[in-house]
């Protein structure tokens, strides 16, 4: 495909081969603004905010997914075919499943169960598990443990649907011990896995679905920070 793309403004060049990837593209510019020197905004479309500059002298993209599957799946599809971009860390937010799991703890999402229909394009012979890169689990693992951050590593499910008619759902989940629940990193991790690249999901527990434990709209876009520095480190 020529570049620009019709969902991103970046010309050959622009993207760096590793990106990390909110949902939010207010907490795309967040990041760059906080943590990058040599800023330069790549693309506005769709106010799908990128950028890209330095982190530690090494450069760094950091571009907004959107909420859902097929949006990530657009964006992620494109950086990895289009713009060489080698790693994808998604860094987001989860509705923790798991009894023991807290508002702000942290989550490395080995592996994305999902009620999604994306793998269906496949036409794979049956089920299809999507998993992270080892390479990018284990460094993030490395890199929290030399900030001294907590984190838990397990399996997450990527769900379609935010209100769910189907009120029993997240009991059967959890019962196959879930830990938490989100909204794209399923179909990132196929993607990757499609075009043999590399993804990881690095998310930060928002709300508990069981308990009235939840951060505000402003800590969701502001307050996510250590997560965001294992992403950076790795």
């Amino acid at each position: 495909m020529d570049l620009p793309t019709p969902h991103n403004a970046a010309k050959p060049g622009q993207i760096a081969r590793k990106v990390l990837m909110p949902g939010d593209p207010l907490r795309a510019k967040h990041i760059a603004e906080k943590y990058l020197d040599d800023v330069v905004c790549f693309s506005t479309i769709r106010n799908m905010l990128g950028y890209t500059g330095r982190y530690k002298g090494k450069p760094v993209s950091v571009m907004g997914s959107g909420m859902g599957m097929p949006s990530i799946g657009i964006y992620s599809y494109e950086l990895y075919h289009f713009y060489d971009v080698e790693s994808i860390i998604r860094v987001g937010s989860a509705g923790a499943l798991a009894d023991n799991l807290h508002v702000m703890d942290i989550i490395l999402a080995m592996g994305a169960c999902t009620n999604s229909n994306y793998a269906s394009q496949y036409q794979l012979p049956g089920c299809f598990a999507p998993i992270a890169d080892f390479s990018l689990l284990r460094a993030a693992i490395e890199a929290a443990e030399r900030r001294g951050t907590p984190v838990r590593v397990g399996n997450i499910l990527s769900t379609d649907i935010f209100y769910n008619a189907d009120r029993t759902a997240a009991d059967r989940w959890r019962n196959m011990n879930v830990l938490a629940v989100e909204m794209e990193a399923a179909a990132l991790y196929m993607n990757a896995c499609q075009a043999g690249k590399k993804a990881l999901a690095i998310l930060t527990i928002s709300d508990h679905i069981y308990r009235s434990e939840a951060l505000n709209a402003d800590e969701r876009q502001n307050g996510l920070d250590p997560m965001i520095e294992i992403a950076l480190d790795i």
